[in-house]
């Protein structure tokens, strides 16, 4: 189980999204989700972390990373220190 902090911003529709979650969950991992469809201030903050309006943005501590499935390994490993 990881001790990490661990925040993703989503929309439903998003797959790699959904991708993210669902490995999460598998890894038991928490991790708080935050709907950027659901509440505009979301997107602004993902807007204010990359410069983008994409997601998945994944937080993990103080690291933040844009998409997950590009990302996959750096995460993963990032979770197990």
């Amino acid at each position: 189980m990881s001790r990490n902090s661990v925040k993703i911003y989503t929309i439903p529709t998003c797959s790699d999204c959904n991708y993210a979650k669902r490995f999460f969950n598998e890894h038991q991992v928490s991790f708080t989700e935050y709907n950027c469809e659901e509440d505009a201030t979301y997107a602004e903050e993902v807007r204010k972390l990359t410069g983008k309006q994409i997601v998945p943005t994944i937080v993990i501590d103080d690291r933040v990373f844009v998409g997950f499935a590009e990302n996959l390994t750096e995460i993963s490993d990032r979770l197990h220190k």
